[in-house]
């Protein structure tokens, strides 16, 4: 029977080799500077269960993410 929310199952030694990789979403936002914003508001939002309780963070990450855009431009 299949795991639920897999339609196949993966190699045991892949999986290990992809629990150590890092996540690509990750090292996006690690790249733009914002990494400490966003895992501020990843914390927030695990805790609070709503965004909407998290607005401080959500502002300082937008904020962050803006200067870093202008930056660039």
């Amino acid at each position: 029977m299949a795991r639920p929310g897999h339609a196949r199952s993966r190699p045991s030694s892949k999986k290990d080799e992809d629990e150590e990789a890092e996540d690509p979403v990750d090292a996006m936002i690690s790249r733009t500077g914002c990494a400490a914003q966003h895992w501020e508001l990843q914390e927030c939002m695990a805790a609070r269960q709503d965004w909407r309780h998290c607005q401080p963070q959500v502002r300082a990450f937008r904020e962050c993410m803006a200067q870093r855009q202008r930056a660039e431009e």
